[in-house]
């Protein structure tokens, strides 16, 4: 049986499950995430859609920029997802709202060019490997299998 990771929004209204293991978990220090989440970085946790499951309530989405949607809930304002169009087939959630977000450890960053000066690089087990670079490494190993 896969693992499963439970979540929620701060008020509870939203609440989710995620199956198996996630694609990637990555910081973001691009200047919409930081706006989004109100804090200096964000770190997601990606999994393949058909893994998640809403299971209370619904998300909030606001179109942040061209084919990227930032989801919330509309309740009590919780940051919860981000979403790309150039990712079509990924769900990417702040990794704060799991109950397990311990668990989850960032490999790299995205936006590394946009992120605070007093900030620390986040280089992660690829000792700075962009975090593109790292998607597409994984893919193609998948691939080859």
């Amino acid at each position: 049986m896969d693992e499963v990771f439970e979540g929620r929004c701060l008020c509870g209204e939203v609440r989710f499950r995620a199956a198996g293991k996630p694609k990637w978990v990555l910081w973001c220090h691009c200047e919409s995430c930081r706006r989004h989440s109100g804090a200096p970085a964000s770190v997601f946790v990606s999994f393949a859609h058909e893994a998640v499951t809403i299971t209370s309530g619904s998300i909030a989405v606001y179109n942040s920029s061209p084919g990227v949607e930032r989801g919330f809930c509309a309740r009590c304002g919780s940051t919860l997802t981000c979403s790309n169009e150039k990712l079509p087939n990924e769900a990417h959630f702040h990794i704060g709202a799991f109950e397990r977000a311990a668990e989850f450890t960032p490999t790299g960053e995205l936006f590394a060019g946009e992120r605070l000066p007093w900030v620390q690089q986040q280089s992660g087990a690829f000792g700075g490997l962009s975090a593109l670079a790292q998607v597409a490494l994984a893919r193609d190993r998948s691939r080859k299998g």
